[in-house]
């Protein structure tokens, strides 16, 4: 065989044992935690006037939930951006004040939870040739908008009214690592992480200047974390992927329940929800799984794309830090619990899905206007008005 032919690269990449793998997958995990660290550090480093004009306009809820939501879908990855979120509320300026408040990061959580599912809409575009495949496929994949839609228009007020969501994740929080709002906790992940990024800031010694240093730091940090989640994805899915679609169609026969645990535990696996989502997107398009029953599948997957926030916050140590990761995981849980057991509204956002696909079939042109719009349009108008 010719080492230099593409096919048996893959294959090679392919026979990688699975435990060698899944070591990789746990260093690659450590650099990632690293990268928090180092994205924490350089923002710090960077003074109060850079955190301020970074984030003005914040404090709008509305804002920042357009935030969460555009921030998403330009780095396409809803891991990085809570991930990035969690360094912001575990970091403090110089002189001493949070980078971001619980309050002011929950409505940016809930933003990512929208801005994730672009990645299977364009998916879903994809499939533009076929008809019944595209409109298959554009309703697999806009339920998930609806349900996070639904979701946020609901519980946003509520949390802004009265911290239901927050002051759960807040009390579970302490409940838990027997720490109180603002102080820190002994995490066993933490040293191994100050550890690493100390050593690697050591070697920027050098730089005399504190905010070269800082810039340096924050771009270290964002660039270890895009790399190793990406690495991270690939070789999860490669570890999973042949058991993925036995577990969806055994889902098939099973209750809603089942399909939330799947979705919930291959997205954990693979490290994204995107990955999850997407993968349903062909196979709703095939006719291999029907939209409902792809849909309780989706909502697992809102929960396990939680688990990325809760390890960065692990890797922080701080409690409100944990606070915010925790409120992701209680609003996604919340949103479930708000919609799906209850027959009348169950089914309200594949409705909904359905009746736009069914505008984009015959206009297939609405498609790509409503991705746009939806997206990048709102979010960024928004933004520039509230702020």
């Amino acid at each position: 065989m010719d080492p230099a032919n593409p096919a048996v690269a893959g294959q090679r990449r392919q026979s990688m044992p699975g435990p060698m793998r899944a070591a990789l997958v746990i260093g690659l995990l450590y650099l990632f935690l690293i990268g928090v660290k180092l994205l924490e550090g350089g923002i710090k480093g960077l003074g109060s006037d850079f955190t301020d004009t970074l984030f003005q306009g914040v404090s709008n809820p509305v804002a920042g939930l357009l935030v969460g939501v555009l921030a998403t879908v330009l780095v396409q990855s809803s891991s990085v951006t809570t991930a990035t979120i969690v360094a912001l509320v575990g970091s403090e300026t110089v002189t001493g004040i949070p980078v971001l408040t619980v309050e002011q990061a929950v409505p940016m959580i809930m933003g990512a939870n929208i801005g994730t599912t672009v990645t299977n809409t364009i998916v879903a575009v994809a499939h533009m040739r076929q008809s019944e495949e595209f409109r298959r496929a554009f309703t697999a994949a806009t339920m998930h908008d609806f349900f996070n839609i639904i979701a946020v228009a609901v519980l946003l007020p509520l949390e802004v009214l009265t911290g239901c969501l927050s002051n759960t994740a807040r009390f579970i929080t302490e409940a838990v690592s027997g720490g109180v709002a603002g102080g820190s906790f002994d995490s066993p992940v933490k040293g191994a992480v100050k550890w690493g990024a100390n050593l690697i800031e050591s070697l920027f010694d050098w730089i005399s200047n504190e905010d070269i240093a800082a810039v340096m730091f924050l771009i270290i940090g964002v660039a270890l974390i895009f790399t190793t989640l990406t690495f991270i994805t690939k070789n999860m899915r490669v570890l999973v992927a042949a058991r993925i679609e036995r577990s969806l169609n055994a889902a098939l026969a099973k209750s809603g329940m089942i399909g939330m645990l799947v979705g919930m535990l291959v997205t954990v696996a693979v490290q994204s929800s995107s990955i999850t989502t997407s993968i349903l997107i062909p196979l709703v398009a095939s006719g291999v799984l029907l939209v409902r029953n792809a849909y309780p599948i989706t909502l697992g997957a809102n929960i396990g794309t939680t688990v990325t926030a809760l390890i960065a916050a692990m890797g922080i140590g701080n409690i409100d830090a944990l606070t915010i990761a925790m409120t992701h995981t209680v609003f996604n849980v919340a949103g479930i619990l708000l919609i799906y057991p209850w027959p009348k509204i169950r089914c309200i956002p594949v409705d909904l899905a359905e009746k736009l696909a069914g505008l984009a079939l015959q206009r297939k042109s609405l498609a790509l206007a409503y991705t746009l719009t939806m997206f990048v349009a709102i979010p960024l108008i928004g933004i520039l008005v509230l702020r």
